[in-house]
Order: C-alpha cells, then structure tokens, then sequence
C-alpha cells in the first residue's frame, strides 16, 4: 500500500512537474505571445512615428515650396514695380526730351523772329543811311550848280577882289 501511495504520490509529483512545466510552457509561449504583440505594438509606434516624421517632412517640404512660390510671386511683383518705375521714368525722360524739343523749337522760332526782326531794322537802317547819302549828294549837287556860276555880279564888298571865282 505504502508504495502504492508512494507510486501514486510520485505520480501526482510527475503530474504536478508535468504541469508546471506545461504551465510554464503555457508562460512562456503566453509571454512570448505578449512579447511578439509588444513587439508589433512598438513596431506600430515606431512605424506610426516614422510616419509622423515624414508627414513632418512633406509638409516642411510643402512649406519650404510655397515660401519659394510666395518669394518667386514677391520677386515677380517686384519687377514688375520696377518695370513700372523704370517705365515711368524713361516716361519721363521721353517728355523731358520732348519738352526741351519743343523749347528749342521756339527758342528758334523766337531767334527766326528776332533775326527778321534785326534784319528788318538793319535794312532800314541802310535805307536811311542810302537815303541820307542821296539827300548829302543833292544838297551837294545843288551847291555845286550855286558855286560853279561863272559870272556873278559885284557886290559892293567884293570890289578888291578879281570877278573870277575861285574854282576857275
């Protein structure tokens, strides 16, 4: 009996070891399965991480695109004021240019009037100076016929002198 019980008893101990090492097993494939989910829930993470970070990426990028458009869109706006300034300013020039043009024009014009004007004024003048010289030659030509008479009659003061006259 007593080995019976023994042999019982040790079977029960088998058993038991048995079991344990089942229930072990039962552990460790229980923390193995535990394991593989933490493994695949860190994986998760880390993918949803990597995912996050190259969302992060893609929108620094995108950011980093759109501030180069809105500095390409500020660069053109800029020109294009310039354009605009440098547009004005050759306007301007263009008038200036224009309006000296246009000054010159009349300053000729009023140098045309004033050369006619001058010219006019020295024609009279030579006119008169002509003019004056007939008027000298006339006045000449007329004391000239006065003096050249040959016979002049006495006068009582003239009787020391000879009745030739002085020409002669």
């Amino acid at each position: 009996k007593d080995d019976k019980k023994e042999e019982k008893k040790e079977d029960k101990k088998e058993e038991k070891t048995e079991e344990k090492k089942e229930e072990k097993k039962d552990d460790k494939k229980e923390e193995k399965k535990e394991d593989k989910k933490e493994e695949k829930k860190d994986e998760k993470k880390e993918d949803k991480k990597e995912e996050k970070t190259e969302e992060k990426k893609e929108e620094k990028k995108d950011d980093k695109k759109e501030e180069k458009k809105e500095d390409k869109k500020e660069e053109k706006t800029e020109e294009k004021k310039e354009e605009k300034k440098d547009e004005k300013k050759e306007d301007k020039k263009e008038e200036k240019t224009e309006e000296k043009k246009e000054e010159k024009k009349e300053e000729k014009k009023e140098d045309k009037r004033e050369d006619k004007t001058e010219e006019k004024r020295r024609r009279r003048m030579r006119r008169r100076k002509i003019r004056k010289k007939r008027r000298l030659k006339r006045k000449m030509r007329r004391r000239r016929m006065r003096s050249c008479l040959l016979y002049t009659s006495p006068s009582p003061r003239d009787r020391q002198k000879s009745r030739m006259p002085s020409s002669a």
